[in-house]
């Protein structure tokens, strides 16, 4: 969600940044609209199988979410114009952006969770609040700043390694994060995880570097996304029917190699559309995208609200997985969160000395 902007020397042009935030954002609010908490069925009918494949097909289709913000970040601050900066200026400039939003949403959620979910707070859960995060869509700030403490660091392998050594890391960061997991389906065999240390968001960051360098065609780039999205759902089928538990939603997880072939597809795929189309925003188009991007951190952090007052019916209507088909209510409420959101931030940012409590 970094606001910088994108120079030439990515690749040959500059990067669809809004279109792909835009994407992103509403990838984000669809997959926290998928995952609606209902009762717990003890005998799965039919109507039950129905809704439990139809949002395993939308949660599924919207795993490439946070990767595409991540990828996005890496691509935007890994760039080289960017190395040369001081790290004392690159620190400021992102507590300033994130630092004010966290004390302003964080606020909002916890009287959000005393006053909507009724829940008893006291000084040990809004400490915990501060230190893990005061809503569950938090924790996406807490590695965002993880990855900007490295960045520094980053920057200077980035500006030194060669395609080799960056390839090797990329083999390593697969291995390590994607593969080796995997040992644990079986039950048979397991490797000590601390055989590879370089795993997590990291990869995703630094593909967001290298990634536009590739040149894919776009016949394969589909053909990895549609795997990767298969994989997802049919997997997930298949782990819940044989083991369940929490190994049920295995390849759910942002760092499986099925989401992380769908993300990558996906984010290459972004930027084969024609950038000359967003050099300019003089259409209407162009600057309804520029508007969600410049605003995808208020959106992200308020759209939980908007969500759970839509399902629980505090506008005067209710949508619930519970209630309507959820083959149209999750895209419907998708559409009406992201609208809603989208709306009344602009408004609130418009009001005097709240736009930077905002975002």
């Amino acid at each position: 969600m970094d606001r910088e902007n994108l120079e030439p020397e990515v690749g040959s042009s500059h990067l669809p940044v809004d279109l792909i935030r835009t994407v992103a954002i509403v990838l984000v609010i669809l997959l926290h609209a998928a995952i609606e908490p209902h009762p717990i069925i003890t005998q799965m009918g039919q109507a039950e199988v129905y809704r439990w494949w139809t949002v395993n097909i939308y949660d599924s289709l919207a795993r490439p979410s946070v990767p595409l913000f991540i990828m996005l970040s890496g691509a935007l601050l890994l760039q080289p114009s960017k190395f040369s900066e001081p790290i004392k200026v690159f620190f400021k400039k992102r507590l300033t952006r994130i630092a004010l939003p966290f004390i302003f949403w964080g606020a909002a959620y916890f009287a959000w969770r005393f006053f909507a979910n009724k829940e008893a707070l006291s000084l040990n859960s809004i400490g915990q609040g501060i230190l893990s995060g005061p809503y569950y869509h938090f924790w996406f700030l807490y590695m965002l700043v993880g990855l900007y403490l490295i960045t520094p660091i980053l920057r200077v392998i980035v500006g030194h390694a060669n395609w080799k050594v960056i390839r090797y890391f990329f083999v390593l960061w697969f291995l390590g994060t994607a593969i080796v997991p995997l040992l644990r389906l079986t039950g048979t065999y397991s490797l000590d995880p601390n055989v590879f240390v370089l795993t997590g968001w990291i990869g995703y960051f630094l593909l967001g570097t290298y990634l536009p360098k590739m040149k894919i065609r776009p016949l394969f780039l589909y053909i990895f996304m549609i795997l990767g999205f298969a994989w997802t759902m049919i997997g997930t089928y298949i782990v819940t029917a044989a083991i369940g538990g929490t190994l049920g939603l295995f390849f759910y997880d942002y760092l499986t190699f099925n989401v992380i072939l769908a993300s990558a597809a996906l984010f290459l795929l972004l930027l084969t559309i024609s950038t000359r189309h967003f050099e300019t925003r003089s259409s209407p188009v162009n600057r309804l995208l520029h508007q969600i991007s410049v605003n995808t951190l208020a959106i992200y952090l308020f759209h939980v609200m908007i969500l759970e007052s839509l399902q629980r019916g505090y506008f005067g209507f209710k949508i619930s997985v519970t209630t309507m088909n959820p083959a149209f209510e999750i895209p419907l409420i998708t559409a009406l969160t992201f609208a809603i959101s989208l709306g009344l931030v602009y408004l609130l940012k418009r009001i005097p000395y709240l736009r930077k409590l905002i975002s």
